[in-house]
C-alpha cells in the first residue's frame, strides 16, 4: 500500500468509527471478528478482522473501482468510460464496517453488504448525454410534394434514441459495484414517425391555382378530383404567389373592406347584401386574399379581382364542402 492511500485508510479509519456504526450500535471491539456467511460484493469477509476485512477488499476491488473502465457498445459503437474520470473513491475500512456490523444482525445468516464508493455525477451524466446525442436520430415524417398538376409524399423513417437516463443509472451501478458486468448494451429506442405517407395519401386534400391557365385543381388522396376556371387578380393587384393554406371558412361571407386606394369611399368599412362582391362562401388564403364566389361571372377566366381567386357561385359552393381549413394551397 503506498504511503498517500495508507495516510488516507488512517484519516478515513477515525471517521468510520465514528460515522459507520448503525444507531446504538457498540462500536468494534479490539481483535473482533466479522461472523460466518458474511460477504461484501461477493467477497467472503468471515472470520477477518476489521484491517485484514479492508486489506482483502483493496486487494480484490481496490484497483478495479478506482481505475477501472466501463463499456457502452450499441450501433457498432464503442465508448469507454475511466473510472477515475468519476473521482470514484472505495473506503474498504468503512465496507468492512458494514459486514461487521451485518453479520452481529444476521445471528449466522449469510448477507452480503454493499460497498462504501463515492463517485462524482456529473461526469457520468455527461457520459450518457454524449452517447444519447451520438445515438439519437430523430424520426422523420411523410410530407407533402406539391406541383400544379401532380401531389405526391415523401417517405417517413423512424427514428432512434436510447433512455439516457437509464443508461446513466446502469454505469453509476458499476462504479459501486464491482461484481456487474461492465460491458453495457444499451437497449436501441425505435421512435415512430408522427406522420406516414399513407396516412398523408388516405387524409390529404390540396388546391393549387394556375394563375397562367386561370385553373384551380382540388387534389384528393394525391388525385385530381376536380377542375374549376377561375379569375385571379389583376396586373396591378396581383394574385400571391407561393404555398399557403385555407385559414378559415365562412357561408354568406360579409366583405370587411380593405384599407386600399382601389377601394375608394367603401375602404375599412363592411359590405353586406347586393352589393357584396364575396358571393355564397370564401376560404381565406392569406391576409386579405381568398377564394369567393362572384356575381361577375363574366371576368372568369380574366385577371380581374384585386389579388382573390373568383369563382362561379356554384363552383364555390361544391369546393367549399370538400375543403377543411388547413387545406394547403399552392398559386403559382
Amino acid at each position: 500500500m503506498s504511503l498517500r492511500r495508507l495516510v488516507t485508510s488512517c484519516v478515513l479509519a477515525a471517521i468510520a468509527l465514528l460515522a459507520a456504526a448503525p444507531a446504538g450500535a457498540q462500536p468494534p471491539l479490539p481483535g473482533e471478528r466479522i461472523a460466518s456467511g458474511v460477504s461484501a460484493a461477493g467477497t467472503s469477509l468471515a472470520g477477518l478482522t476489521l484491517e485484514e476485512a479492508a486489506a482483502r477488499l483493496n486487494e480484490i476491488h481496490g484497483h478495479r473501482l478506482e481505475n477501472g473502465l466501463v463499456t457502452v457498445q450499441a450501433a457498432d459503437i464503442t465508448w469507454t468510460f475511466k473510472t477515475a474520470d468519476a473521482a470514484v473513491q472505495f473506503d474498504e475500512l468503512h465496507s468492512a464496517k458494514r459486514a461487521l456490523y451485518a453479520g452481529r444482525v444476521a445471528q449466522g445468516r449469510p448477507v452480503d453488504v454493499r460497498l462504501a464508493v463515492s463517485y462524482a455525477k456529473d461526469p457520468v451524466e455527461q457520459f450518457a448525454a454524449r452517447i444519447d446525442k451520438r445515438l439519437r436520430r430523430p424520426p422523420r415524417d411523410s410530407r407533402l410534394k406539391i406541383s400544379l398538376r401532380k401531389v405526391r409524399v415523401t417517405h417517413s423513417r423512424r427514428g432512434r434514441d436510447i433512455n439516457q437516463r437509464a443508461l446513466a443509472k446502469s454505469v453509476a451501478a458499476r462504479l459501486t459495484n464491482p461484481s456487474l458486468n461492465r460491458v453495457l448494451k444499451p437497449r436501441l429506442i425505435s421512435v415512430k414517425p408522427k406522420v406516414t405517407a399513407n396516412q398523408l395519401r388516405r387524409s390529404s386534400t390540396v388546391i393549387t391555382i394556375d394563375q397562367r391557365t386561370f385553373r384551380l385543381r382540388l387534389f384528393k388522396q394525391l388525385k385530381v378530383v376536380k377542375s374549376y376556371r377561375v379569375a385571379v387578380g389583376q396586373p396591378q393587384y396581383p394574385t400571391p404567389r407561393g404555398l399557403f393554406s385555407i385559414t378559415n371558412k365562412q357561408v354568406n361571407p360579409v366583405w370587411s373592406v380593405p384599407n386600399s386606394p382601389w377601394a375608394g369611399e367603401l375602404a375599412g368599412t363592411t359590405v353586406t347584401g347586393p352589393g357584396n362582391p364575396l358571393k355564397a362562401r370564401w376560404m381565406g388564403i392569406t391576409g386579405s386574399v381568398g377564394i369567393h364566389g362572384t356575381g361577375e361571372g363574366g371576368s372568369i377566366g380574366t385577371r380581374a379581382s384585386h389579388g382573390c381567386i373568383r369563382m362561379h357561385v356554384s363552383d364555390v359552393i361544391a369546393l367549399f364542402r370538400r375543403v377543411p381549413v388547413g387545406t394547403p394551397v399552392l398559386i403559382r
